[in-house]
Protein backbone atom coordinates (compact mmCIF):
# COMPACT_ATOMS: atom_id res chain seq x y z
CA UNK A 1 0.00 0.00 0.00
CA UNK A 2 1.19 3.46 -1.11
CA UNK A 3 1.18 5.40 2.47
CA UNK A 4 1.11 9.46 2.25
CA UNK A 5 4.54 10.98 3.34
CA UNK A 6 5.39 11.80 6.93
CA UNK A 7 6.19 14.98 8.43
CA UNK A 8 2.55 16.53 8.35
CA UNK A 9 1.59 17.16 11.64
CA UNK A 10 -1.26 14.60 12.15
CA UNK A 11 -0.63 12.51 9.39
CA UNK A 12 -0.97 8.78 10.29
CA UNK A 13 2.17 7.74 8.73
CA UNK A 14 4.52 10.59 11.17
CA UNK A 15 2.45 9.18 13.99
CA UNK A 16 3.28 5.58 13.42
CA UNK A 17 6.66 6.49 12.83
CA UNK A 18 6.70 8.32 16.50
CA UNK A 19 4.63 4.90 17.83
CA UNK A 20 7.48 2.79 16.54
CA UNK A 21 10.10 4.56 17.78
CA UNK A 22 8.85 4.52 21.62
CA UNK A 23 8.11 1.12 20.96
CA UNK A 24 11.77 0.34 20.12
CA UNK A 25 11.07 -0.12 16.55
CA UNK A 26 8.60 -3.02 17.29
CA UNK A 27 5.62 -3.92 14.88
CA UNK A 28 2.44 -4.47 15.80
CA UNK A 29 0.85 -7.73 13.90
CA UNK A 30 -2.85 -6.54 15.61
CA UNK A 31 -4.30 -3.57 16.30
CA UNK A 32 -7.41 -3.17 19.03
CA UNK A 33 -9.56 -0.52 20.10
CA UNK A 34 -10.78 -0.47 23.64
CA UNK A 35 -14.08 0.79 24.56
CA UNK A 36 -15.92 2.04 27.38
CA UNK A 37 -15.29 0.32 30.57
CA UNK A 38 -13.09 -1.85 28.78
CA UNK A 39 -9.83 -0.07 29.06
CA UNK A 40 -8.76 -2.85 32.26
CA UNK A 41 -7.50 -4.37 28.99
CA UNK A 42 -4.37 -3.14 28.58
CA UNK A 43 -2.80 -3.36 31.75
CA UNK A 44 -2.58 -6.87 30.41
CA UNK A 45 -0.16 -5.93 27.87
CA UNK A 46 3.75 -6.63 28.39
CA UNK A 47 6.86 -4.59 28.06
CA UNK A 48 4.15 -1.61 27.18
CA UNK A 49 4.91 1.51 26.28
CA UNK A 50 1.99 4.27 26.51
CA UNK A 51 1.96 7.10 24.73
CA UNK A 52 -1.09 10.00 25.87
CA UNK A 53 -3.42 11.16 22.86
CA UNK A 54 -1.83 14.87 24.18
CA UNK A 55 1.66 13.86 22.72
CA UNK A 56 0.00 12.62 19.59
CA UNK A 57 -0.11 15.45 16.86
CA UNK A 58 -3.79 15.39 15.69
CA UNK A 59 -4.92 13.12 18.39
CA UNK A 60 -8.00 14.79 19.98
CA UNK A 61 -8.07 14.46 23.70
CA UNK A 62 -10.14 11.95 25.26
CA UNK A 63 -13.21 13.13 27.29
CA UNK A 64 -15.31 9.93 28.20
CA UNK A 65 -15.31 8.48 31.47
CA UNK A 66 -14.24 5.15 30.92
CA UNK A 67 -11.41 6.28 28.20
CA UNK A 68 -7.49 6.49 29.00
CA UNK A 69 -6.78 7.77 26.54
CA UNK A 70 -3.38 6.53 25.72
CA UNK A 71 -2.18 4.44 22.47
CA UNK A 72 -0.01 1.70 23.55
CA UNK A 73 2.37 -0.96 22.18
CA UNK A 74 3.35 -3.81 23.58
CA UNK A 75 3.15 -7.87 23.88
CA UNK A 76 0.32 -10.06 24.56
CA UNK A 77 0.34 -14.18 24.40
CA UNK A 78 3.48 -13.75 22.03
CA UNK A 79 2.33 -11.39 19.68
CA UNK A 80 3.26 -7.45 19.42
CA UNK A 81 -0.21 -5.30 19.49
CA UNK A 82 -1.15 -1.66 18.96
CA UNK A 83 -3.80 -0.81 21.69
CA UNK A 84 -5.91 2.40 22.12
CA UNK A 85 -7.14 2.56 25.25
CA UNK A 86 -10.31 4.43 24.57
CA UNK A 87 -11.62 6.00 20.77
CA UNK A 88 -12.83 9.16 19.66
CA UNK A 89 -16.86 9.45 19.27
CA UNK A 90 -18.75 11.73 17.00
CA UNK A 91 -21.19 13.08 19.52
CA UNK A 92 -17.86 14.39 21.47
CA UNK A 93 -18.46 17.30 18.44
CA UNK A 94 -15.54 16.07 16.93
CA UNK A 95 -15.51 15.54 12.65
CA UNK A 96 -16.25 12.67 11.40
CA UNK A 97 -12.98 12.82 9.30
CA UNK A 98 -11.14 12.84 12.97
CA UNK A 99 -11.89 8.93 12.98
CA UNK A 100 -9.35 8.67 9.77
CA UNK A 101 -6.24 9.44 11.78
CA UNK A 102 -5.74 6.95 14.45
CA UNK A 103 -7.35 3.87 12.53
CA UNK A 104 -5.06 4.69 9.36
CA UNK A 105 -2.03 4.88 11.86
CA UNK A 106 -2.67 1.44 12.67
CA UNK A 107 -2.39 0.11 8.71
CA UNK A 108 0.64 2.68 8.75
CA UNK A 109 2.17 0.65 11.75
CA UNK A 110 1.79 -2.69 9.81
CA UNK A 111 -1.05 -4.26 11.65
CA UNK A 112 -2.81 -7.69 9.71
CA UNK A 113 -6.11 -7.32 11.57
CA UNK A 114 -8.26 -4.81 13.66
CA UNK A 115 -10.08 -6.08 16.61
CA UNK A 116 -12.30 -3.71 17.74
CA UNK A 117 -14.21 -3.48 21.27
CA UNK A 118 -17.21 -1.29 22.35
CA UNK A 119 -19.85 -1.43 25.09
CA UNK A 120 -23.67 -1.70 23.96
CA UNK A 121 -27.10 -1.97 25.11
CA UNK A 122 -28.72 -5.55 23.66
CA UNK A 123 -32.13 -5.90 21.96
CA UNK A 124 -32.01 -9.74 22.67
CA UNK A 125 -33.34 -11.24 26.25
CA UNK A 126 -31.29 -13.66 25.79
CA UNK A 127 -27.84 -11.73 25.32
CA UNK A 128 -28.29 -10.20 28.90
CA UNK A 129 -25.52 -7.71 30.53
CA UNK A 130 -22.16 -9.15 30.86
CA UNK A 131 -22.33 -11.33 27.67
CA UNK A 132 -20.36 -10.80 24.77
CA UNK A 133 -21.63 -10.73 21.09
CA UNK A 134 -19.58 -11.01 17.73
CA UNK A 135 -20.64 -8.05 15.64
CA UNK A 136 -21.76 -10.02 11.78
CA UNK A 137 -22.62 -6.55 10.39
CA UNK A 138 -24.13 -3.24 11.50
CA UNK A 139 -26.61 -0.87 10.62
CA UNK A 140 -25.55 3.28 10.12
CA UNK A 141 -28.12 5.44 11.46
CA UNK A 142 -24.96 8.34 13.24
CA UNK A 143 -26.61 10.21 9.88
CA UNK A 144 -22.16 10.85 8.35
CA UNK A 145 -19.66 8.86 7.26
CA UNK A 146 -15.91 9.89 7.79
CA UNK A 147 -15.08 9.47 4.35
CA UNK A 148 -17.14 11.76 3.07
CA UNK A 149 -15.03 14.62 1.50
CA UNK A 150 -12.28 14.41 -0.97
CA UNK A 151 -11.04 10.96 -1.32
CA UNK A 152 -7.35 9.83 -0.32
CA UNK A 153 -6.39 7.50 -3.41
CA UNK A 154 -3.20 6.22 -1.05
CA UNK A 155 -5.53 4.72 1.00
CA UNK A 156 -8.53 3.68 -1.01
CA UNK A 157 -10.54 3.70 -3.48
CA UNK A 158 -13.96 6.53 -3.71
CA UNK A 159 -16.21 3.46 -3.39
CA UNK A 160 -15.71 1.06 -0.72
CA UNK A 161 -17.41 -1.96 -0.48
CA UNK A 162 -18.52 -3.48 2.79
CA UNK A 163 -20.56 -6.98 2.13
CA UNK A 164 -17.33 -8.16 4.36
CA UNK A 165 -17.11 -5.18 6.50
CA UNK A 166 -16.47 -8.12 9.34
CA UNK A 167 -13.72 -10.59 8.10
CA UNK A 168 -15.50 -14.32 8.15
CA UNK A 169 -12.26 -15.93 8.77
CA UNK A 170 -11.45 -14.05 11.81
CA UNK A 171 -14.92 -14.45 12.93
CA UNK A 172 -14.87 -17.96 12.68
CA UNK A 173 -11.13 -18.04 14.54
CA UNK A 174 -12.74 -15.93 17.54
CA UNK A 175 -16.05 -18.37 17.36
CA UNK A 176 -13.60 -21.46 17.71
CA UNK A 177 -11.58 -19.36 20.58
CA UNK A 178 -14.33 -18.60 22.61
CA UNK A 179 -16.06 -22.26 22.47
CA UNK A 180 -12.48 -24.03 23.71
CA UNK A 181 -12.60 -21.47 26.37
CA UNK A 182 -16.16 -21.99 27.19
CA UNK A 183 -17.41 -18.56 27.00
CA UNK A 184 -20.92 -17.93 24.91
CA UNK A 185 -19.99 -15.85 22.35
CA UNK A 186 -23.36 -14.35 20.57
CA UNK A 187 -23.67 -13.07 17.09
CA UNK A 188 -25.32 -10.49 15.70
CA UNK A 189 -26.36 -7.10 13.99
CA UNK A 190 -24.83 -3.83 15.77
CA UNK A 191 -27.22 -0.57 15.34
CA UNK A 192 -24.79 2.46 15.23
CA UNK A 193 -26.29 5.57 16.53
CA UNK A 194 -25.21 9.34 16.66
CA UNK A 195 -25.37 9.42 20.76
CA UNK A 196 -25.22 10.72 23.42
CA UNK A 197 -28.37 10.21 24.14
CA UNK A 198 -30.05 6.89 25.47
CA UNK A 199 -32.94 5.74 22.80
CA UNK A 200 -36.44 5.95 23.19
CA UNK A 201 -38.23 3.07 23.61
CA UNK A 202 -40.33 3.80 20.17
CA UNK A 203 -36.27 3.56 18.82
CA UNK A 204 -35.62 0.51 20.39
CA UNK A 205 -38.91 -1.26 18.73
CA UNK A 206 -38.07 -0.01 15.55
CA UNK A 207 -34.66 -0.44 15.06
CA UNK A 208 -35.22 -4.22 16.59
CA UNK A 209 -37.46 -4.57 13.23
CA UNK A 210 -34.63 -3.15 11.01
CA UNK A 211 -32.36 -6.18 12.11
CA UNK A 212 -30.06 -4.68 15.19
CA UNK A 213 -29.66 -6.86 17.49
CA UNK A 214 -27.27 -4.40 19.95
CA UNK A 215 -27.06 -1.02 19.87
CA UNK A 216 -24.17 1.34 20.71
CA UNK A 217 -22.42 5.01 19.59
CA UNK A 218 -19.11 3.90 18.50
CA UNK A 219 -17.43 1.27 16.09
CA UNK A 220 -19.08 1.79 12.61
CA UNK A 221 -17.20 4.61 11.41
CA UNK A 222 -13.90 2.71 12.56
CA UNK A 223 -14.87 0.40 10.92
CA UNK A 224 -15.38 2.21 7.37
CA UNK A 225 -12.27 3.53 7.55
CA UNK A 226 -9.94 0.26 8.22
CA UNK A 227 -11.55 -1.41 5.38
CA UNK A 228 -11.18 1.52 2.95
CA UNK A 229 -7.52 1.36 3.95
CA UNK A 230 -7.65 -2.57 3.21
CA UNK A 231 -7.42 -3.67 6.86
CA UNK A 232 -9.64 -6.92 8.28
CA UNK A 233 -11.63 -6.11 10.92
CA UNK A 234 -13.39 -7.90 14.02
CA UNK A 235 -15.70 -6.37 15.83
CA UNK A 236 -17.18 -7.71 19.66
CA UNK A 237 -19.68 -6.09 21.68
CA UNK A 238 -19.61 -5.88 25.73
CA UNK A 239 -23.22 -5.87 26.03
CA UNK A 240 -23.25 -3.69 29.28
CA UNK A 241 -27.36 -3.80 29.59
CA UNK A 242 -30.56 -4.32 28.35
CA UNK A 243 -31.91 -1.50 26.25
CA UNK A 244 -34.61 1.17 26.95
CA UNK A 245 -37.84 -0.67 27.51
CA UNK A 246 -36.85 -4.21 28.28
CA UNK A 247 -35.57 -3.68 32.04
CA UNK A 248 -36.99 -1.57 35.03
CA UNK A 249 -33.03 -0.83 35.60
CA UNK A 250 -32.76 2.79 34.09
CA UNK A 251 -30.42 3.37 31.44
CA UNK A 252 -27.35 5.26 32.28
CA UNK A 253 -23.10 5.64 31.79
CA UNK A 254 -22.89 3.66 35.08
CA UNK A 255 -24.52 1.03 34.32
CA UNK A 256 -23.17 1.31 31.35
CA UNK A 257 -19.50 0.92 33.08
CA UNK A 258 -20.75 -1.65 35.42
CA UNK A 259 -21.98 -3.96 32.94
CA UNK A 260 -18.67 -3.70 30.77
CA UNK A 261 -16.74 -4.49 34.33
CA UNK A 262 -18.53 -8.08 34.34
CA UNK A 263 -17.69 -8.75 30.92
CA UNK A 264 -14.51 -7.38 30.93
CA UNK A 265 -13.37 -10.69 32.17
CA UNK A 266 -14.27 -13.17 29.42
CA UNK A 267 -13.56 -10.44 27.07
CA UNK A 268 -9.81 -10.58 28.63
CA UNK A 269 -9.33 -14.15 27.87
CA UNK A 270 -10.68 -14.54 24.52
CA UNK A 271 -8.72 -11.75 23.59
CA UNK A 272 -5.53 -13.04 24.91
CA UNK A 273 -6.74 -16.06 23.23
CA UNK A 274 -6.85 -14.02 19.97
CA UNK A 275 -3.78 -12.46 20.18
CA UNK A 276 -1.83 -15.56 20.74
CA UNK A 277 -3.20 -17.39 17.58
CA UNK A 278 -1.07 -14.93 15.76
CA UNK A 279 2.05 -15.85 17.29
CA UNK A 280 1.08 -19.65 16.63
CA UNK A 281 0.96 -18.32 12.44
CA UNK A 282 4.03 -16.97 10.49
CA UNK A 283 3.72 -13.76 9.60
CA UNK A 284 4.01 -11.74 6.59
CA UNK A 285 6.55 -12.45 4.17
CA UNK A 286 7.58 -15.46 6.43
Amino acid sequence: MSLPSAGVPGDPAAVAALLRERAGGRTPRLGIVLGSGLGGLADILQEAVSVPYAEIPGFPTSTVAGHAGRFLVGELEGTTVACMQGRFHLYEGLAPAVIQLPIRTFAALGVEALLLTNAAGSLRAEAGPGSLMLITDHINLMGSNPLVGPNDDAWGERFTGLENAYDQALRSRLLGLAAGLGIHLHEGVYCALLGPVFETPAEIRAYRILGADAVGMSTVPEVIVARHAGLRVAAISAITNLAVGMSEVPVDHAQTLRGAAIAAADLTRLVRAFAGSFASEPGPGA
